[in-house]
């Protein structure tokens, strides 16, 4: 796992690996660009939207969506990537913060129509993703949702046959979506699987 100034290091080429795992449709981030595509037209079919990026990175969605007339409001703990994501959206209001010790108070002071999360929010503990998701859910607004993509299982034997084909490609700090273990926790919820290792969780109001 790494951490922030591993994030700041890899911030440069992090686009790019990321994309090339994508085309190639391995684990991790098989999947990715239409993931995010995904949560994109979610977020644009409300209109003018008010959206909150939990570890935004270098801002490739929220950039997209900023650009289509959204406010946008978020949080990442990479200084490099948070300058990155400053310079694609003047006027988002972007703060520094490990979300793993909470949210910037800043951001506690707003509602929002879509709180996103894209690859983030595994670095979090299963108890520690449902108490966050709870912790965001309080931030939404009537009609809100929460929309996390992310590597995903359905199922933990999903989980267990992705891991014995990644080998020793596999990240055993990396702590998985399985969706079937959630739903205790958020038993409305719904998930659309959009690869063999990723998908996207949506949490309503």
């Amino acid at each position: 796992m790494l951490d922030s100034k591993g994030f700041d290091l890899w911030a440069d080429g992090y686009d790019k690996s990321v994309g090339l795992s994508d085309e190639d449709n391995t684990y991790p981030f098989a999947g990715y660009k239409a993931i995010l595509n995904r949560i994109y037209n979610t977020v644009l079919a409300r209109g003018s939207a008010v959206v909150c990026d939990i570890g935004f990175g270098t801002g490739v969605l929220t950039s997209r969506l900023f650009d289509r007339g959204c406010e946008i409001w978020g949080q990442d703990f990479s200084e490099k990537m948070l300058a990155l994501a400053r310079a694609k959206m003047p006027g988002a209001h972007l703060f520094q913060g490990d979300f793993s010790h909470g949210l910037a108070a800043e951001l506690c002071g707003h509602t929002y129509d879509f709180i996103i999360a894209t690859y983030s929010l595994h670095h979090l503990t299963d108890a520690e993703k449902i108490a966050f998701i709870g912790t965001l859910k309080t931030l939404l607004r009537p009609d809100g949702a929460i929309l996390i993509g992310d590597v995903m299982f359905k199922t933990r034997a999903d989980l267990t046959r992705c891991r014995q084909a990644a080998g020793d490609e596999w990240d055993d700090e990396e702590i998985y979506f399985v969706i079937d273990e959630l739903k205790k926790s958020f038993p409305d919820m719904e998930f659309t699987q959009i690869s063999h290792c990723g998908g996207i969780m949506t949490v309503k109001k």
